[in-house]
């Protein structure tokens, strides 16, 4: 069944109908606590197009693929600066919590005072979405931050800091080593010195994590570009 106009008890027996065990597991195994294939929660989110009334409602249950699907429909600018900090709040699971960010605060007109506002926030997972939207300033519109000063934040907390708050530290770490060739070799020496996700699995043909190389592989590639 797809659900086209959608009601909450609708979008969540389709979910229902898709949940999978073993996707469960590897899920909860990385913090997120849903067991749908992703491809086939976009494709429940597809046919409702745009719903504003209908996210909200969907993010009320508490529930994460709920939640995801309501991300998927949502309008972004329609959401006030109070909303939109409440839900990241709300928010338990790393999956939700990215989505959050990356498709509808980075959309919204409040972006930039949310980012300040969480930047050092006591919750290391609010805090870790402040350094994600700085991370997206740092390549897109990095007139006006202090580069050298996140660089000094980086050093000396991401060594010690909660495994999400350190991984969007790491993040923007690089960021700066890759895009701003100037602080680059600062970058690559903090990133050398606390060896943060040096040892961090990674398959083959993919970039490491560990900051000095993905640092490297990407001016690489933007040399060879």
């Amino acid at each position: 069944m797809t659900v086209t106009n959608g009601t909450v008890p609708e979008v969540m027996a389709e979910l229902a109908a898709l949940e999978d065990p073993r996707i469960r597991d590897v899920n909860v195994r990385h913090g997120d606590d849903h067991g749908v294939n992703l491809t086939k929660l976009r494709a429940v989110a597809k046919p409702l197009k745009i719903q504003q009334d209908l996210a909200l409602d969907l993010w009320a249950t508490g529930d994460t693929a709920a939640r995801l699907v309501a991300l998927l429909i949502c309008r972004p600018k329609a959401f006030d600066r109070d909303q939109l900090d409440t839900m990241m709040r709300e928010a338990r699971t790393p999956k939700v919590q990215d989505w959050l960010v990356n498709y509808v605060v980075k959309k919204s007109p409040h972006a930039e005072e949310l980012r300040v506002a969480w930047f050092d926030d006591a919750d290391p997972a609010v805090a870790s979405a402040g350094w994600e939207l700085t991370t997206e300033r740092v390549d897109k519109n990095p007139d006006g931050l202090d580069l050298p000063g996140l660089l000094d934040i980086i050093e000396a907390q991401m060594k010690t800091a909660p495994d999400r708050l350190q991984w969007s530290m790491n993040t923007c770490l690089a960021h700066i080593g890759i895009a701003h060739p100037e602080y680059r070799a600062r970058a690559l020496d903090i990133g050398e010195r606390l060896e943060v996700l040096k040892d961090y699995p990674t398959p083959p043909n993919c970039t490491s994590p560990f900051a000095p190389s993905w640092i490297t592989e990407m001016v690489r590639r933007q040399t060879r570009a």
